[in-house]
């Protein structure tokens, strides 16, 4: 009985010298530091690049900061969204209502998305009533409401939309602002999600998405696990709309009511890899090569678009990234523990206790 035990005790002890559990290896340390560096470069284009490059860089970090919020709601929180618009036009308006009573434009965007947050709170507690498809179709059904709703206010320019007044920067100063501005909104959905996804919060809500009765059966609160991803994907495409509505200096119910923001948000997260951090990264910037080249085709574009998706969910349903990450084993950002080999203790000498 006492071999069998110190057995077991050896077996049971050997792997704690040559694994260790870990969330940062030294991809990931390494992908940190190259990504703080690129940050720092990114915060001083503007005073390299001229408007045209800053506009350029705007678009994709709007991309990178919608792909990022749809893919909470899809890719950790299990819920499949086709009305995040509605958001993106609530934020837009906003700024508007915010900027007509005298607060500058650029402080106006965090209480954008707060206003966001706060109209998603009473929204979940009836679109949480539904499941599956039928919260997919909810959520559009809320968008078009809200488009609905806008068109018939006079005070916001009806259906007509209305333009951002007179902010008293110049051009220059501007185009500068937004695109800082984009860059803290991209920055802050990145860094939110991923804080959010390495608390408990975020094993709650993969729990949920994975099998929701099993995850109430261990006592966690399915609501909350759901309710908490949508409200701050809303805030994040709220902040979007602001942005957006201070990058065309325009807004039009029709436009930013859209349901394109919540397709090409889908379409980023897939082909780039749902449910990865990486993955909305790489998507976004692969939509804007493909529609800064592609969209002088007209109607092909969006039937390449569509054939690429088709391609991506049926030879690498992961994604790019996660088809990549597969492979290599590679995770830059990671959200929970691995495994990874240790160090070898070293080997006892000829005489020593072993």
């Amino acid at each position: 009985m006492t071999d069998m035990r110190s057995s077991h005790s050896q077996t049971a002890t050997a792997p704690s010298g040559t694994w260790r559990i870990t969330r940062l290896d030294t991809v990931s340390r390494v992908a940190l530091a190259a990504f703080g560096v690129i940050v720092v470069l990114l915060a001083f284009l503007p005073f390299v690049f001229a408007a045209p490059a800053q506009n350029v860089m705007t678009s994709i970090f709007l991309l990178v900061a919608m792909a990022s919020m749809w893919n909470l709601l899809a890719g950790y929180a299990g819920l499949v969204s086709f009305g995040q618009q509605a958001f993106v036009g609530v934020g837009a308006y906003c700024l508007l209502v915010l900027v007509r009573a005298g607060l500058d434009p650029y402080l106006a965007v965090p209480l954008a998305a707060l206003a966001s947050f706060l109209i998603a709170i009473p929204l979940s507690y009836g679109l949480f009533r539904t499941r599956g498809a039928y919260f997919a179709i909810a959520t559009w059904v809320v968008a078009e409401t809200f488009r609905l709703l806008v068109i018939t206010v006079p005070a916001l320019g009806g259906g007509e939309g209305a333009t951002l007044p007179a902010t008293g920067y110049d051009p220059v100063t501007r185009t500068a602002l937004t695109y800082w501005t984009a860059l803290v909104v991209a920055l802050a959905s990145l860094a939110g999600i991923w804080l959010l996804l390495r608390s408990r919060l975020g094993l709650d809500a993969a729990a949920v998405r994975d099998d929701e009765h099993a995850a109430f059966a261990l006592g966690v609160s399915s609501d909350r696990a759901r309710r908490i991803p949508y409200l701050v994907s809303a805030a994040g495409f709220g902040a979007v709309g602001a942005v957006l509505f201070l990058s065309n200096l325009r807004v039009e119910p029709a436009s930013i009511f859209s349901v394109n923001y919540s397709a090409n948000a889908f379409f980023m997260a897939l082909i780039g890899g749902v449910g990865t951090i990486e993955g909305p990264i790489l998507g976004a910037l692969i939509f804007y090569g493909l529609q800064f080249y592609l969209s002088s085709l007209g109607s092909w574009y969006l039937v390449i678009l569509g054939l690429l998706a088709i391609v991506v969910m049926l030879v690498i349903p992961e994604g790019i990234w996660g088809w990549a990450s597969r492979r290599t084993g590679a995770v830059l950002f990671p959200i929970g523990y691995r495994l990874r080999p240790g160090r070898r203790p070293p080997a006892a000498k000829d005489g020593e206790n072993r």
